[in-house]
Parts: structure tokens; sequence; C-alpha cells
């Protein structure tokens, strides 16, 4: 870590963020790689040609059911390896996997290297929104940070697209073993540069490694130890931490199968963890999902299927998952000035609108012209998606859940998105196949219930520090109702010297 020692501040952070954007964009490129390719003769002579119907389906699910389990898996000791060093396994494992695949010649084999990418993503996926959150110094960092990280992410997917559509003009194994090591370029950056950054100042106090984290605070603020600004935020840190303790003696794991209807922890732990997962599970169905690729699975590729020019459905394709990336864009800009509520919000509102247009435009007979108005409705929602859904998501759950559960936050976000995702490419051509558009009002449904959770149990993060988030859900009720608590970061400062003194006591320090 003493290659980057010199460098403080803003210049620091912004090097965290270009790093977290980079393992980001392998993830997004990494789910969409193969399924450029699987259907190409080269990957199917390469595979022994298969007839069995279920071979594709589990190559694919299965990079999404290990992202998903591991998610769940990595709760358990990534609070002891830091954020930073799951990231750094989550990109090793990349590079394994990434080698397997592109030297599978069997099924088998291309599974296991499957897994083995699930299993960096689902590290990936869960430690880096946190990492950048906990290493913000200013209270408008998180929100630009984790949007310029979502920008990459979904960039990752229209990268891998147009690089699979370049290489099928061949007719070797080059087609699809040289796009799928292309992502090993991304891991030896990401992670090799990681593995010189410092851990988040919260990981280290909570872990009570006091002066690496006085350390890393002092070179994210530019500033000495003793300074004014360095010490209140260590302050701060400490009484969440203590706050957290006290709050772990009502925990019980039970309250979880309640599904926070029963919370008895101060700061309302149960409840804050179970939304950070729920959050991507129920929007993570929508009708974008696998269009123009992946064998034309549903949603966008129900109408682009029925466009008879195999080149513009591809064209079409390409450009729909260009400007999928493109929706991240404006929330970089925004997220600070509207509100982390407000654009989950009215953005469930506009997806649910959009999908009930979509499910009409299904239901009725086809003609070019509901086609062509099916393909606009799916460019918008791709875009009010990717805007309020996709970036803001990732970093609400992480501004949400407590420090000393932050990685069971993050893990609960990674998996409910891998797990429903699982779900949609096995229950999606199925459900569609037997009922047809009345598919359909089941993701209508997620919509509305994201509408209705976010009104009533979503309180505004922007504007504070990640510990004033803690006093946003004492006392429970309806938090998102809430228009303040009245317990801020000025409000909260003498508390802040008390819990800190007291914590410092309890270790010896």
């Amino acid at each position: 870590m003493a290659v980057f020692s010199q460098i403080r501040e803003r210049t620091l952070y912004r090097l965290m963020k270009i790093v977290c954007g980079v393992s980001f964009m392998m993830y997004g490129y990494d789910a969409g790689v193969l399924g450029g390719v699987l259907l190409h003769p080269p990957f199917l002579s390469a595979i022994g040609n298969s007839t069995n119907t279920w071979t594709i389906p589990m190559i694919t699910a299965s990079y999404d059911l290990a992202a998903c389990i591991t998610a769940v898996g990595i709760a358990f000791f990534t609070f002891n390896i830091g954020r930073r060093g799951t990231i750094i396994l989550g990109n090793i494992a990349a590079v394994i996997g990434s080698v397997i695949q592109a030297s599978s010649y069997s099924v088998a084999q291309l599974i296991v290297g499957r897994l083995f990418t699930g299993f960096a993503i689902g590290c990936i996926s869960s430690a880096v929104p946190t990492y950048l959150s906990e290493t913000g110094i200013e209270i408008g960092d998180r929100g630009p940070a984790n949007a310029f990280n979502a920008i990459l992410l979904i960039s990752g997917v229209p990268l891998a697209y147009w690089i699979d559509f370049g290489f099928t003009k061949m007719f070797t194994q080059a087609i699809w073993r040289v796009p799928i090591i292309f992502q090993c370029i991304f891991a030896f950056f990401s992670g090799g540069t990681m593995w010189y950054l410092p851990d988040t100042p919260r990981w280290y106090y909570a872990r009570n490694r006091w002066e690496e984290g006085d350390g890393v605070l002092a070179q994210l603020n530019d500033a000495p130890i003793n300074s004014e600004n360095v010490q209140r935020t260590r302050r701060e840190i400490l009484a969440a931490i203590e706050a957290e303790l006290e709050a772990n003696s009502s925990l019980h794991w039970k309250q979880f199968l309640t599904m926070a209807i029963v919370d008895t922890t101060r700061v309302k732990i149960v409840r804050r963890l179970l939304i950070a997962y729920y959050s991507k599970l129920r929007t993570t169905i929508r009708p974008h999902k696998h269009a123009g690729h992946e064998a034309k699975k549903f949603g966008g590729s129900i109408i682009l299927s029925s466009i008879t020019r195999p080149s513009l459905v591809s064209l079409i394709a390409g450009v729909l998952n260009t400007f999928f990336a493109l929706g991240c864009v404006p929330l970089y800009f925004t997220i600070e000035r509207v509100g982390r509520r407000s654009v989950l919000l009215y953005g469930a509102l506009a997806m649910t609108t959009l999908i009930t247009i979509f499910a009409v435009l299904v239901a009725i007979p086809p003609t070019q012209a509901i086609q062509w108005t099916g393909v606009g409705i799916i460019f918008t929602f791709l875009f009010v998606f990717d805007y309020a859904w996709q970036g803001c998501v990732w970093l609400y759950c992480a501004e949400i859940a407590p420090l000393e559960y932050r990685h069971i936050g993050g893990a609960a976000t990674a998996s409910g998105e891998w797990l429903m995702t699982f779900i949609t490419v096995f229950a999606g051509p199925i459900g569609f196949a037997n009922v047809g558009w009345y598919f359909w009002i089941l993701v209508i449904s997620g919509n509305v219930v994201a509408v209705l959770s976010v009104f009533l149990l979503c309180p505004e993060t922007g504007g504070r520090t990640l510990e004033d988030v803690d006093y946003l859900f004492v006392g429970g009720g309806c938090t998102g109702l809430r228009k303040d608590t009245g317990v801020g970061r000025e409000s909260v400062e003498g508390l802040d010297k008390k819990k800190a003194a007291q914590v410092e006591d309890d270790v010896g320090v």
C-alpha cells in the first residue's frame, strides 16, 4: 500500500472510483459476453454439439446461481477480510474462471469456469458499493461515485455485445475464446491496483485497527490526524459502532423470519437489511432481460423476434444495449440534487406505467406499428430503469446498511439481484410460453410493490453522513413518511463525543 501513500484527498478517491468502476465494468462484461456466442457453430462444436435442451440454459444460469450463492456465503467471512480483500478475491477468481472457460472443450469444464466467475461477481457486486460509500469523505461524494460505477457496469454489457458481434464474422475457435479471456484485462488492473490501496477507515475502526483507520481518514481528508474534520468524522464513526453494538443485544435471527414485522433493535437492523435484499429482488424481472442475446428469451426480444430481418434485429439489439448504458449518465449529475428517495419513487412509478403499456402491446394482435411502438417502450423503460433502479439502488442499499452489517447488506443486495436473475432465465420463457401476456401481470406487480415500499419504508439518505443514517430508523414505523427525524449531524455531536469516548475506553485507547 506504500505505492499510493503519497496520493491524498480527491486524487486518492478518484483512483478508488476508477478501480472500483473497472471491477464493475468486468461485472457487466462478464454478464453479457457468453450470450453473444452461445449459438454459434464454433462454440457448439467445442462443447460437443450437445442436443440436450438444458445444456445452454444450464451454462447460462450456472453463472447467475453461483453469484447468488456466493453473495450469501461471503457474508459470513467478508467482514474479516474487509471490503478491499473481498474485491481482490473477486478479481482473482475472475481470472481463474476466465482461463477455465476460454480453454474449455466440454460442458462440465465450461460450467466450472462459469461458477468461478459467478463467485467473482458475487464478491465484487457485494463489496464495491460499500467500499465507495465508506471512503467518500464529503457527503456529496457517495452519489456521483456510485453513479459513475453504474455507468461502467452497464457499459460492460454493450462492450461485450460489440466485441462478440465483431468476432462472429470469424469461423474459428477464437470467435468465443478471445472475448471470454479478454475480461482478464479488467481483473488484472482492478485487482492489482486494489492490492496497493487501503481499506475503508470505517472497516479499520470496526476491526479495532485504530492507527490504520486514523491514517486512511487523514489521507482521504489530506489533513493531520488531530484536525477537526478528521476527529469529527472519527467520533461519528465510533458513535455509530457503539450504537450498533448496543442494538446487537436485542437482535435475533428469528426476527428475519418475520420479514421485519418484528424488529426490536433500536436502529432497526433487520428492516434495513431486508430493504437492501428486496430492493434488487423486486425489480430484477424486466422486459429487456436478455434482449438481443441469450437466444431471444423474452421481453424486448419478443417484439424484436417479430422483425424478420436478422441484421436489423442484431442492430436494434446492439443499439438497445448501448442505450441502456446511457441511463446512469444523468444520475451522476442529479443524484445529490434530486435525492435517492425521489429517484427511486418516481422511477418506479414511471416503470410501472411503461410496463403496463408494454403488456397491453404484447396482448393485442401485432402490427408493424405496434412492434415499433414496443421497441420505443423498451428503450424508454431501459433508460428509466438504469437511471432510477440501477446505480441508485446499489448506492441506497450501501447507505442504509449498518456499519457492523454493511458487508451483509451488500451481500443481501447482490443475492437479491442474482436470485431473481436466475429465476428469470428459467421461469421467464416458460411463464410466457404457458400463460402468454398474463405473465406481465407478475412484472407489473413487482413494480407496484417497489412504489409502495419506497413510499412507506425508505427515508431520504442524501445530505447525511453514513453515521447519521442510523438515526433515521430509530423508532420504527413508516420511516419513509417522515419528513425529518430531528436528529442531524449537529444534534448528535454531543452524543458522538460521549459514545466515541466510551468505545475508546472499552478498548483501552
